[in-house]
């Protein structure tokens, strides 16, 4: 009777093992987390990250390859130099990513998710090497392209005052009567007397 009840247990147990074990690897997969696949560690460097987080994916020629595990700030010894930010990255070990590369960081649309994007260069013969550094090309920050666009619109309006003021040649043009009638006067005399032109080139030679 206790040995009947003992191989009971032990098969409870081993069904209850089975599950957890089915349902953490069902969990694992469903967050993304590369169980088995192998890979290696690089480190990008940057100025400015544009509010990019721990998990973040890394692209490669658009493609996910890899996952940002950590990000750490690299102080400088000189303090008249800018404090740096380092993105630990994990990508598998079938990508090679040549030294002639170009890494940003980018966005899904406007407002959207931050990843670390990687376009391939061409030399292959020279890849990352693990736990290598790299710098990347600093994204532009909201404020400086808002400055740039107004910017754009103060020297729009400047033109559209300037032309409404009749400041310029194109404004006179546009704008001036006496111009518009002097041209055209011009080209109605010479369209009725072309032989005039012929002329002035006598009296100039």
């Amino acid at each position: 009777m206790i040995f009947g009840k003992t191989k009971l247990e032990l098969k409870v147990g081993i069904f209850v093992f089975l599950g957890l074990v089915i349902l953490t690897t069902f969990i694992l997969s469903i967050g993304g987390i590369k169980t088995w696949s192998s890979g290696y560690k690089v480190n990008f460097i940057f100025n400015f990250v544009n509010g990019i987080k721990v998990g973040a994916p890394v692209r490669f020629a658009g493609v996910d390859v890899g996952q940002v595990k950590h990000i750490d700030f690299i102080y400088p010894d000189n303090p008249s130099d800018a404090t740096q930010i380092k993105l630990l990255c994990w990508i598998k070990s079938e990508v090679k990513v040549p030294v002639d590369s170009t890494v940003w960081v980018n966005t899904l649309g406007l407002l959207g998710e931050k990843y670390v994007e990687i376009m391939p260069g061409k030399d292959f013969t020279n890849c990352l090497s693990p736990n290598q550094f790299f710098a990347g090309v600093n994204p532009i920050p909201m404020h400086e392209v808002f400055r740039t666009a107004n910017n754009i619109v103060e020297n729009l309006s400047e033109a559209i005052r300037r032309l409404k003021d009749k400041e310029g040649t194109l404004g006179k043009l546009l704008y001036d009567d006496s111009v518009y009638k002097n041209l055209d006067a011009f080209i109605l005399d010479i369209r009725n007397n072309p032989w005039k032109l012929f002329i002035k080139q006598k009296e100039k030679k």
